[in-house]
């Protein structure tokens, strides 16, 4: 799929620039499967990257001009300046990818420009990691071609930057560290506060079974402001208790420390989320680590409940998927993403996939929703070089 992919990309590459690309790259999405917003109160996430990807050609240029076309725009490329590039300048689709550029530039590479050619699979607005797809993909891209020697978890943390201070959006690290360091067959157990990173074998086939993502088609957007509410109230409560980061909170003394918040009722909430969440990663990684697949789905369900009561950033659809699934024999489910729409992982048994699809679907309509995508979801590669 990979050269068919590359190969599309770079013909159209030649009819926008009248050349042929010095590379294509992919950069993939991701699905997160325990450990939700906790990466902006350094603690434990557990992602793994979906074979839907963001693909670039790229070429560089020697004139500080940066020309930017997306397949998904129905325009012409659109040129920019390098040594124009400012946070907050930028409010299209092309801030993701200028804003990398801004963000090397800013760090001490010279670049003198590029023209990009970018295409994507990943459903944008369905919290699945798309935007930090395109920014991975472009700094992937431009650190081959500049020679400027820097690893993927350093990448990331440049895309990051590009994410929160450009385009104005206060996500963690997570998206992009999926993005760039994921391994096929494998869930990444990151870090958020070292980066240390462990691959941890997920191949829920050979187990039969499956991860269903249902796309409620909800779209979210992590600029606006409730997502900004959560990441500040969670800093607040970090302060009131005198720690670093939530993250320095231990589960054992949770409790404490919720006392010690008195009716700071709202942060209260967003701590004991973050805290227990943190505990659910851990859990999960021993439960995988020693071959106890199965006992995962009732984790993701307390996630969601966690997610759903506490942290308050589900909705009505995410919550019908997750009561359908597991009313339908799902072994767990959950929300994934940002919240306020997006989409729900469900944990079936292969032999159920069809009946819980259905049952999704069947529960969607009669609710008057849109229609869902669910797909099945394959733990893949992470960002790199195709041609």
């Amino acid at each position: 799929m990979g050269e068919a992919v590359a190969g599309t990309v770079g013909e159209r590459f030649r009819e926008l620039y009248g050349a042929d690309p010095e590379g294509v790259w992919a950069a993939p999405g991701r699905v997160n499967l325990i450990g939700e917003h906790t990466d902006y109160n350094d603690g434990f996430v557990m992602p793994f990257a979906l074979p839907h990807q963001a693909v670039a050609a790229v070429s560089r240029r020697g004139d500080g001009v940066l020309r930017l076309h997306s397949a998904d725009i129905d325009a012409g490329p659109v040129e920019l300046r390098v040594a124009d590039l400012t946070p907050g300048s930028d409010k299209s689709w092309t801030a993701y990818p200028s804003g990398v550029v801004w963000a090397l530039r800013e760090a001490g590479h010279e670049l003198t420009g590029a023209d990009v050619h970018l295409a994507s699979t990943v459903p944008s607005g369905a919290g699945l990691s798309s935007s930090a797809a395109l920014e991975v993909v472009v700094a992937l891209a431009l650190n081959d071609l500049y020679s400027l020697g820097l690893r993927g978890w350093q990448l990331a943390r440049l895309c990051q930057r590009a994410e929160n201070v450009y385009v104005g959006a206060p996500v963690g690290i997570m998206d992009q560290t999926a993005s760039a360091c994921c391994e096929a067959g494998h869930a990444l157990f990151l870090d958020t506060r070292d980066l240390s990173q462990r691959q941890i074998p997920f191949d829920l086939a050979a187990e039969g079974m499956r991860l269903l993502v249902v796309d409620t088609r909800v779209k979210h957007s992590h600029s606006e402001g409730e997502y900004g509410k959560r990441r500040a109230g969670c800093e607040k409560g970090a302060a009131l208790l005198g720690v670093d980061a939530l993250r320095d909170v231990p589960y054992a003394d949770l409790d404490a420390a919720l006392e010690r918040l008195g009716d700071e009722e709202e942060v209260r909430r967003l701590v004991r989320h973050v805290v227990t969440e943190d505990e659910r990663v851990e859990r999960v990684v021993s439960l995988l680590e020693s071959g106890d697949t199965r006992a995962i789905g009732p984790v993701l369900v307390e996630g969601h409940a966690s997610l759903r009561d506490d942290f308050r950033i589900s909705c009505p659809e995410l919550d019908l998927v997750v009561d359908t699934s597991l009313a339908a024999g799902a072994l767990g489910a959950r929300m994934t993403g940002g919240g306020f729409g997006g989409s729900a992982i469900v944990l079936v048994e292969a032999d159920d996939v069809d009946a819980v699809t259905k049952a999704v679907e069947d529960a969607f309509a009669a609710a008057g929703f849109r229609a869902p995508r669910v797909f099945g979801a394959v733990p893949s590669a992470g960002a790199r070089r195709l041609v």
